[in-house]
């Protein structure tokens, strides 16, 4: 993206620029048709953690009955809060499955409290409703991660254009953000109950399991009605809004504290009024001597 990236955010610290934060955005109009580009959204990069609604899709496609609170922590980056923990145990005490399951590394000393046991646990009970190999199930070639794959380049409409390892172990496929921002596209305007609409009513009427009561996604998705919001690692983030608006952005650097600074910017700018927490939870501080100093300013 180097070549491509435009600057998305400024940090200011005492009136005085000191740093700058580039990458590249893409937002769809209602329509699907692309409506704003920053830098180039068409470069593949790696989604991260926005991928999951689309892997929690997958999951449901291998047959797994999973709803409400359940589907929501297969699609989440939980903050390992207790109701976190204990439902992705139970989770996979239903299928006869322990902890010692989980291919994702451990959080504090638990695998439970690691932000992505929600759909490892998810992952791991789909292998056991199909009577696929649990041991193998982040293998890109076991068949649940094969059906997962197909998922996703049916949502984005595009082929996986490089296959990776995510943080927690499990595969993660590279995509552009236009093809990442028609996903979530796709999954608010998809027909009820199909596996994509299903995740997306899942994670707007749990938000709570998608993040944790502090974060930034699961606040946005409370305080803003029919909103579907999923950050990903190394300045990831994609949004889709009930009327089929859509925006995918990624923060070259990976910089968690440009990232909400330029998702609140480009919302103002599609008038989409982000009150209360929600909106606090994406405002990024510069602080000196124990005092607020500046912040980081989007640009775009």
């Amino acid at each position: 993206m180097s070549g491509s990236a435009a600057v998305l955010a400024e940090v200011v610290r005492s009136g005085f620029v000191e740093g700058r934060h580039r990458g590249a955005l893409v937002v769809l109009g209602a329509d699907g048709s692309v409506v704003r580009v920053v830098g180039d959204p068409e470069l593949p990069v790696f989604p991260r953690s926005s991928n999951k609604p689309m892997q929690a899709a997958g999951v449901l496609r291998a047959g797994l009955p999973l709803s409400g609170e359940r589907l929501a922590l297969a699609a989440a980056s939980h903050a390992g809060e207790d109701f976190h923990r204990e439902l992705a145990a139970r989770m996979l005490a239903e299928h006869g499955l322990t902890e010692a399951a989980l291919r994702c590394p451990p959080e504090g000393g638990s695998r439970l409290a690691m932000n992505c046991s929600g759909k490892h646990a998810a992952m791991l009970a789909a292998c056991a409703v199909n009577g696929w190999p649990t041991e193998s199930y982040t293998d890109p070639g076991h068949p649940l991660q094969v059906l997962i794959r197909e998922t996703a380049e049916a949502a984005t409409g595009e082929p996986v254009a490089h296959t990776g390892v995510d943080g927690c172990g499990a595969p993660l496929f590279a995509f552009s953000l236009t093809g990442l921002a028609r996903a979530f596209r796709a999954f608010v305007l998809a027909a009820p109950d199909t596996p994509e609409r299903r995740v997306a009513d899942a994670m707007r009427a749990h938000p709570e399991y998608v993040g944790g009561t502090a974060r930034a996604d699961s606040l946005l998705m409370r305080a803003v009605p029919g909103v579907l919001s999923k950050a990903g690692a190394e300045g990831v983030q994609a949004v889709a809004l009930p009327d089929g608006r859509a925006l995918a952005f990624k923060v070259e650097d990976g910089a968690a504290r440009a990232r909400g600074p330029v998702l609140a910017s480009v919302l103002r700018s599609l008038d989409v009024p982000v009150p209360g927490p929600a909106a606090g939870a994406l405002v990024s501080a510069v602080e000196g001597g124990g005092r607020v100093v500046g912040e980081v300013r989007a640009v775009v």
